[in-house]
This record gives structure tokens, C-alpha cells and sequence, in this order.
């Protein structure tokens, strides 16, 4: 799953991003309206943070075009403007949540959390794949009815396997969805994870395989 966080403040919104990430988000940042939109224009979210005072503008613009664009998934506003009157027009406005400044880091992993959730109501709320089942909500995965022990990442990359099952991902269609934009894994990190998954599977004698296609990436079969 993959967020976008806008916040001007870059030391505020450096924890925000780390906060969501070890809730087991991959996290994109921006510092501006401008900047936001851009990414947006390119990648697909499951949770956008939003900020209201940024240099170019009200964050509530960025709501109401995203809604207008098509954005189905959940928007979060975190600002200090949390008088009754903002707090209802950000709500009217498309966003989901609205969460005041200062806040606490563990509300603001559980209200995240708890918007994932209703996405994963609005969509099949748990993904099967032969003897594998995921739920992205809770950030659970099963082999037989049998809890899958797996990290942060490892959890991400069954995820996004697990969505397309069948087909073949390239490494960096697997980091689109299990790393934030910015952050730049090793070479090799993807080729580890998969190594680390493999054998877990494994070991449950599962029957559900991640194949690699030489020269273009790896497929879940």
C-alpha cells in the first residue's frame, strides 16, 4: 500500500512519512500543491495526508481535485486549522478523516489504518492466490489457514504479487508499489526479499510459486 504525504514542514513531515512506514506503508512527499498534483498524476494511492497551510495554496484544493478527478480512496487532512467551521468544510470538501495539530503518532497510525480498511471494504476485502491468502487491512497473510511470519517489505511484496497474480512484474513495477519515491533500495534488495519469500514458502510446502522470467522480473504462479 503507498501513501502521499503533504506537509510543508519537512521535519514534521519527515515523521510523518517514517511513522506510516513502519506501519508498513510505502510513502511518497510533497511540499507543495504543485508537487503533490504532479504525483498524483503519475502513481496510484490508497491514503493521501494532507496539510491545509502550503506555500501555493489551501491543501483543500488538492481534495477537491482529486475527488473531481476520479480518487476513490481515502484522503486524511492533518492541520492545525481545526475549528468546527474547517473541520466541516474539509469533511464536505471529500476528505475522509481530519485529524488536528499537535496529534499523537499512535491516533495517527490508528485513524490511517482504520481508512484502509474501509478501502479494503469498498474492494474484495482479502486477496487469494492458490493456498495463500492476504488481508491488506490487517497486514495478515495465510498458507493453509496458517499465519505467514513475514517483515514489513516481505509483506508488501506478496501484496503486489499477489494483485497480479499470474503476470510478471519487473523489479521496478515491485518497487512502485513496495517502496516510497524517493527511497532507493540496493540493487539487490528486491532479489533478497524474493529469496527470503521463496523460502518461507517453501518450508509451509506450499504450492503457490514466485517464478523469475530472465530479463524481466517474477511471477506468481
Amino acid at each position: 500500500m503507498r501513501a502521499l504525504v503533504v506537509e510543508d514542514d519537512q521535519r514534521l513531515r519527515s515523521l510523518v512519512v517514517r511513522t506510516l512506514a513502519r506501519a508498513g506503508l510505502a510513502c511518497d512527499e510533497a511540499a507543495r500543491i504543485s508537487e503533490a498534483e504532479e504525483l498524483l498524476s503519475v502513481h496510484d494511492y490508497d491514503l493521501l495526508v494532507l496539510d491545509r497551510r502550503l506555500p501555493d495554496g489551501d491543501g483543500l484544493e488538492v481534495c477537491r481535485r482529486a475527488r473531481r478527478n476520479g480518487f476513490g480512496r481515502s484522503i486524511l487532512v492533518l492541520t492545525a486549522l481545526d475549528d468546527p467551521t474547517s473541520t466541516v468544510e474539509g469533511l464536505s470538501d471529500g476528505a475522509d478523516d481530519y485529524l488536528g495539530k499537535p496529534f499523537d503518532l499512535d491516533v495517527l497510525v490508528a485513524r490511517a489504518h482504520a481508512l484502509l480498511r474501509r478501502n479494503e471494504r469498498r474492494a474484495p476485502s482479502q486477496l487469494v492466490s492458490g493456498d495463500l491468502r492476504l488481508d491488506p487491512g490487517r497486514r495478515m497473510a495465510w498458507h493453509d489457514g496458517s499465519e505467514l511470519s513475514l517483515t514489513a517489505r516481505e509483506f508488501a511484496i506478496l501484496e503486489t504479487l499477489m494483485r497480479r497474480a499470474g503476470s510478471v512484474l519487473s523489479r521496478e513495477d515491485i518497487l512502485e508499489q513496495a517502496w516510497g519515491e524517493r527511497e532507493e533500495p540496493m540493487s539487490n534488495t528486491i532479489d533478497v526479499l524474493i529469496a527470503r519469500l521463496r523460502k518461507k514458502l517453501d518450508a509451509r510446502g506450499s504450492s503457490s510459486r514466485i517464478e523469475t522470467v530472465r530479463g524481466v522480473g517474477y511471477r506468481l504462479t
